[in-house]
């Protein structure tokens, strides 16, 4: 038995109108495949055109080592020129990612090649993001610090998004102080018998294709895997729902700096206890006793 995950409801086009009324307003994610037809970027950005216009950047790279004290949820593991990264993507299959990087803002000449969308909601504009990935490569469960609602354009190949949202937050095993899921949680083909509320999440799914849009509600969860090298741009708007901006209030001015001052003071020891503590609580929450999950 595997995850409980519907495919996310897929649109050509659609209204302003019909965004709000449809996703918005109740929260549900959609694909749209046509959005983004018009940009520039959707006939010019490829693996080979970023090498083109950024490949003499130093860019910092992520790969698959767990959060711990020493690294922590956006901290770089290394870095390389792009043009090096490109390469490497080209060539064969490699764990290492670029996350939440503005490259827009290093390479202001991509600016031009985009435009923001006019679906109703009031982006972030110094915020669009770009996140590149190897074949194989996956981002682990988590959900994003401010509660956004996000607009994530795909570009070069295709990457499944294995979404769930906040109402799942009890079967997900979710890290104490943090933003994660057990980082041992292999979503992509989890153990339900060593995680046995998993059983009970309701989830989504995509696979996106080049010039795709996956609109990510408030607070969503979301797990990324590129089945091919590609990369993906991220606009934001900031949440509409009060307690949603209160949560993301508290995370952001309280919680960060609460768990970056334990990780300083405790190390390790407090890395084990929360690792623990996710997975008592979520059996706690859900009736399940230690010879349940064994």
């Amino acid at each position: 038995m595997g995850l409980q995950l519907e495919e996310i409801p897929r649109v050509q086009t659609i209204t302003k109108e019909q965004f709000l009324k449809e996703y918005v307003a109740k929260q549900r994610p959609v694909v749209i495949e046509r959005l983004i037809e018009d940009w520039p970027a959707y006939k010019k950005w490829n693996l080979a055109y970023i090498n083109e216009v950024a490949g003499h950047k130093t860019v910092p790279l992520f790969d698959d080592k767990p959060i711990s004290s020493e690294y922590k949820f956006n901290e770089p593991h290394t870095s390389m020129k792009m043009s090096d990264y490109v390469a490497l993507l080209k060539s064969k299959a490699t764990n290492y990612r670029i996350f939440l990087y503005n490259l827009l803002k290093e390479v202001p000449s991509l600016q031009k090649d985009f435009q923001y969308p006019s679906v109703g909601l009031k982006f972030m504009k110094t915020m669009p993001f770009l996140f590149f990935g190897g074949q194989g490569s996956k981002v682990f469960m988590h959900y994003d610090i401010d509660y956004a609602n996000i607009l994530h354009f795909h570009f070069h190949g295709e990457k499944r998004c294995v979404l769930f949202p906040p109402s799942e937050t009890k079967y997900l095993y979710k890290i104490p102080h943090a933003l994660i899921s057990h980082q041992e949680i292999d979503f992509s083909n989890p153990d339900i018998e060593r995680w046995p509320a998993l059983a009970k999440a309701k989830g989504c799914v995509a696979n996106l294709k080049h010039g795709e849009t996956l609109y990510m509600p408030e607070g969503y969860w979301h797990h990324m895997t590129y089945l091919t090298a590609g990369f993906s741009m991220s606009i934001r708007s900031v949440p509409r729902r009060i307690d949603h901006f209160l949560k993301a209030s508290y995370n952001v001015f309280f919680m960060r700096y609460f768990d970056n001052a334990m990780r300083k003071i405790r190390g390790k020891r407090w890395m084990e206890y929360k690792n623990r503590s996710a997975i008592a609580r979520t059996h706690r929450k859900n009736g399940i006793s230690r010879t349940d999950s064994l």
